[in-house]
């Protein structure tokens, strides 16, 4: 970093009870105040070069010593002791850090060209347009310190020239930039790469405050010379410096006052951060994204920046990873250590965006690709937030079922998270259980999966049913099939079995013969196969039927006794040689009827 020496006498000024002075043989006769700090000078060393002290003692008697007050003094006491220094000729040196205030303090007490050739200020402005915003470093430094002087900066033209001169050389191509910069990525070093990465410029920029920030990213966009990827990177840069991480956000939320203060001042660059990201997809990471969104609730962000970054991560949904979703939960009532409802947010976001896009095209490959990929890394997710002892089956169960059925080809993933799940919180009740595995279809199982779960004694009873059942019904269906194969293997077998020749060298019919008589004789064998089991079907209809009809035979006989017994007992006053008659014919008439029954079934 450059700097510029003026002066040649030693610096001779001194503090005594809160007041500055020079060595002197010569009285002071000049007394300034500048806040705090009160100053003891001379008239004859000052006045030919400030313009603004020669107007204020002219206005005043010579007799009268009446301090003059300077408290607006741009750069305070320290600016104005550089100046003051600069009049007596003592040694002083000036660098980018320090240039500011000095100009600003310079150009208050007009010590221009006017009153003296060679004046404070024309060196100044000379050291700044030839050294400082030659620059790279001592640009970036010398924007930097104009934050604390930001009016007197603009006017002087001072923040627009460094602006313009730091722009210039982000867009230089990399192959010419010869000057010094800062880059510290892990695994880098310049001995090893002689070439310049793309972002050289990225780190130095993200010392300046979020102000001057916006306005260097906001002015290379419109140049449309840098891609998207190298905007982005420089925002991902800027807010790993200066926003916190999630625990030590977590943490300092209910720490004192001058935490708002720094909570306020992070919700301003995380909201500067989101408005400055390129439209372009892929100019900054899905998880850049989603760390950003993470810690955008506790900060308090606008409800329209939270929204943004919810569509953003749901674009690049596909593209994150789990460690990218697992973000502590920021609210005070929920108890679960993962924060589920941010990553619901996005998914439920990313399957608008997809129906949005792609109405009703269920067979786009890109489509299904995506969701596929968003399905396997929710499966994972759910399989690291199951082994949260406080995690409700409800959280779990509603993410889960937000996944739509395309978006899984198999319910191995899914199935893991569940068996951990159940492991984790063995005191699932039943109905907990219930819903828990209600998720899971056993038809999208693989073999080995479903060999486990069926064994698998965390699961419901009716899961294993469900289990058990599929892999009857699925034996059944594989040993049809591969009689059906069998048959027809034999078939191609018989076709493609080469002819033989005679004595003649003609083609001989044997084969042909021999593959009719087998065909013929399979085909009779399966008919006769196909009669007889129709034979017993039909002679187990009819078995079953006559049992049937048996049964309601001797019921009607039963109830028919039944009857004529009570209509008996009623009739017992009648006299006894009636009453036997009575019963004879009735006992006749029931086995008349009985032996028409049986000449029925004898048919």
């Amino acid at each position: 970093m450059k700097f510029m020496k003026l002066g040649t006498r030693p610096d001779t000024f001194y503090t005594e009870q809160a007041t500055r002075s020079v060595v002197s043989d010569v009285q002071a006769d000049l007394v300034i105040k500048i806040n705090e700090t009160t100053y003891l000078l001379h008239k004859s060393s000052l006045l030919p070069k400030c313009g603004l002290l020669q107007r204020l003692c002219s206005d005043s008697s010579d007799s009268e010593n009446v301090p003059l007050e300077l408290h607006d003094m741009p750069g305070g006491a320290d600016a104005f002791e550089l100046c003051a220094k600069f009049c007596y000729g003592v040694s002083i040196n000036i660098s980018a850090h320090n240039f500011v205030p000095s100009l600003c303090a310079a150009k208050l007490l007009q010590m221009n060209e006017s009153l003296e050739k060679g004046n404070f200020v024309g060196k100044l402005e000379a050291f700044f347009s030839s050294c400082i915003l030659e620059g790279w470093k001592d640009s970036i430094a010398a924007l930097q310190a104009t934050d604390k002087l930001p009016e007197w900066s603009e006017n002087l033209g001072i923040t627009r020239k460094c602006i313009d001169s730091i722009i210039e050389k982000i867009l230089t191509p990399p192959p010419q930039v010869q000057w010094s910069y800062t880059y510290t990525r892990p695994g880098y070093t310049r001995k090893q790469h002689h070439s310049v990465p793309k972002d050289w410029w990225t780190e130095d920029v993200s010392d300046l405050n979020i102000d001057l920030f916006r306005c260097i990213i906001m002015a290379i966009r419109s140049t449309y010379v840098l891609p998207s990827q190298l905007i982005g990177e420089a925002l991902h840069v800027y807010a790993c410096k200066w926003l916190p991480g999630i625990t030590k956000l977590k943490n300092s939320l209910g720490s004192a006052a001058i935490t708002e203060e720094s909570k306020a001042s992070n919700r301003k660059i995380l909201e500067a951060i989101v408005s400055m990201i390129p439209a372009d997809r892929g100019s900054v990471s899905a998880g850049f994204l989603l760390r950003l969104l993470s810690i955008s609730s506790p900060l308090g962000v606008s409800p329209v920046t939270k929204t943004e970054l919810v569509k953003r991560a749901s674009i690049q949904f596909e593209e994150a990873t789990v460690s990218d979703l697992l973000y502590p939960s920021t609210s005070s009532l929920d108890q679960k250590f993962y924060d589920t409802e941010l990553v619901l947010a996005v998914l439920e976001s990313f399957l608008k965006f997809w129906k949005r896009i792609y109405p009703g095209a269920v067979d786009n490959r890109h489509l299904l690709k995506s969701i596929r990929n968003v399905g396997k890394l929710i499966d994972s997710y759910l399989q690291v937030v199951a082994r949260d002892d406080n995690m409700p089956v409800s959280k779990f169960v509603s993410l889960a079922e937000t996944v739509p059925a395309i978006g899984r080809l198999e319910h191995d993933d899914l199935y893991q998270a569940i068996n951990i799940y159940l492991k984790v919180h063995p005191d699932l009740s039943k109905a907990d259980k219930k819903r828990l595995c209600g998720i899971l279809e056993c038809q999208r199982l693989t073999p080995e999966v479903r060999a486990h779960a069926v064994k698998n004694e965390f699961l419901p009873l009716r899961t294993v049913v469900q289990l058990l059942y599929f892999e009857q019904e699925k034996d059944s269906m594989e040993t049809t099939s591969s009689k059906l194969q069998k048959s027809h293997d034999l078939l191609l077998g018989a076709k493609k079995r080469p002819a033989t020749r005679d004595g003649h060298g003609k083609r001989s019919l044997i084969n042909k013969e021999e593959f009719n008589r087998e065909e013929v004789t399979r085909r009779t064998s399966h008919a006769e196969d196909r009669e007889k089991g129709q034979h017993k079907a039909k002679q187990s209809d009819a078995k079953l039927a006559l049992d049937l009809e048996r049964k309601m035979v001797i019921r009607e006989d039963s109830e028919e006794i039944g009857s004529e017994k009570l209509r008996v007992a009623k009739e017992g006053r009648m006299s006894s040689s009636k009453l036997d008659l009575d019963s004879k014919n009735n006992i006749q008439r029931a086995r008349s009827k009985k032996s028409e029954h049986g000449r029925q079934k004898g048919r």
